[in-house]
């Protein structure tokens, strides 16, 4: 059972807290790792998957195929689940799904952001003492494991002893206490001394969040936990830009942290957006100067990124092993998942070597990555189909645009067939963009400027 006293805790980062940074947290000295935050409706239309194939565990969003939620062994016993919630019910049944496969939940009563304010969550909680002691109180009525919550501190000392007092009376493990407001943001100052006097009215450990401005070391955790009085401090954005913060005998360098998290990604199939975005934290300025920052930026999966930080041969090692074992396993659902991550054009579709395509229900797919710099504006790719559509007198070209996770993919209805791009854009102009050119190459009629290709 999880105890919350004198831990020092990977804090939930969007983003961030996912599988292999929460390894690499435990591996440098982390006590507990939390997960991103992870809202409850999709959480429940998640279907659980045991992966065979990298020996983890996985909850899968059954109505696009991503991997929601992925744990394994090497953190059973210390990862929280956090949840963003304002339903007492649903919360409720995310613990009788999830309990099993998690250590400890926790609920995000603190994140100040649109989205979460709008759909009643995080923040938004902190001016309803009714909604988070149902929520809570009936958490722990089904839970068999600690349940938490994480806050942020009211502009009125008192206002937030009387909401403190209220929590650990329904019998939270812990209250993880970020010392700003919901209105303020990292440039203000973590107020160290309301933290320190929630701890004289508090029932239950307190768990101090929002130092990482002075925290520049393991020691500085020290100081930062003494100043709080609190029982346990959790880390956020100090781990973020350099997770060996956690390391006792010392921090290591950026280079070997990136290093160290990369070999984590490849080993659990960490997708290539989610990896990049990690690294790019940790460079910080140093993605605009140095050689190994540049090229991250223009790094489009995770092989690439590999090979910049001279990991090609390790990428290639694992990569071919699970390869391997794949064919062996044969179709199932864990087989399925990995072509989706690392190789997103084969899952369930059959390649055609001689043209680099894919094809599947009269879909065409390419690997084809819309870069703007490389067309006028009279040359873009759907300018062109348009001017096409017109010149050949065919119905106008129509795009269907979603949007799976963080990128978009737009699937082009035009000339009797459909087209399309992968892994994705970050933008529905610039997945737009792409699909039309899938059409243009496969008929030969493609801009005369470079395009990249993302690596398989």
């Amino acid at each position: 059972m999880l105890d919350y006293v004198d831990k020092m805790i990977l804090a939930p980062m969007v983003r961030i807290g996912t599988l292999p940074m929460r390894l690499l947290a435990l591996r440098y000295g982390a006590d507990i790792v939390y997960c991103e935050e992870l809202v409850d409706v999709k959480l429940l239309r998640s279907k659980r998957i045991e992966n065979n194939l990298l020996g983890t565990v996985d909850y899968v969003d059954m109505t696009d195929g991503t991997v929601v939620f992925r744990t394994c062994a090497e953190e059973a016993g210390k990862v929280v689940l956090q949840i963003g919630t304002c339903c007492a019910d649903r919360a409720a049944k995310i613990v009788d799904k999830f309990q099993g496969d998690v250590a400890g939940f926790d609920v995000n009563m603190g994140c100040p952001k649109e989205f979460s304010l709008k759909g009643g969550m995080g923040a938004a909680l902190l001016d309803h003492p009714d909604k988070i002691q149902a929520i809570l109180s009936n958490m722990i009525r089904h839970s068999k494991i600690p349940v938490t919550c994480k806050i942020r501190v009211k502009p009125c000392l008192e206002e937030t002893k009387k909401l403190v007092k209220l929590i650990s009376a329904t019998g939270v493990a812990a209250i993880g206490v970020h010392g700003r407001t919901k209105d303020e943001r990292p440039k203000h100052e973590n107020r160290n001394d309301y933290i320190a006097a929630l701890t004289e009215v508090s029932h239950v450990p307190l768990i101090a969040n929002g130092g990482s401005k002075e925290i520049a070391s393991f020691e500085d955790i020290l100081k930062f936990k003494a100043s709080t009085k609190a029982a346990s401090v959790m880390i956020a954005r100090a781990a973020e830009w350099n997770c060996s913060v956690f390391r006792r005998e010392g921090m290591l360098s950026v280079d070997q942290v990136i290093r160290d998290y990369l070999m984590l990604c490849v080993d659990f199939d960490n997708q290539s957006n989610n990896s990049k975005y990690a690294v790019q934290n940790m460079l910080g300025n140093m993605q605009h100067t140095s050689v190994e920052g540049v090229a991250t930026l223009k790094a489009q999966t995770l092989e690439e990124l590999c090979s910049i930080w001279k990991l090609e041969e390790y990428f290639k090692s694992v990569h071919d092993d699970r390869m391997l074992d794949a064919i062996k396993l044969g179709p199932g659902p864990e087989t399925d998942l990995i072509w989706s991550v690392t190789e997103p054009c084969r899952k369930k579709l059959r390649l055609d070597e001689t043209n680099d395509k894919t094809t599947v229900d009269d879909v065409v797919e390419m690997p084809v990555t819309f870069v703007r710099r490389h067309y006028a504006d009279e040359n873009l790719p759907r300018t062109l189909l348009f001017t096409l559509a017109r010149t050949e007198r065919k119905p106008p070209p129509k795009f269907e645009t979603k949007q799976l996770e963080r990128l978009f993919k737009s699937v082009l209805s035009f000339d009797g067939k459909k087209w399309t791009s992968h892994p994705g854009e970050k933008s529905r102009r610039y997945a737009e963009q792409a699909a039309s050119l899938v059409y243009l190459k496969m008929r030969g009629m493609e801009p005369e400027t470079r395009v990249i290709r993302q690596a398989s």
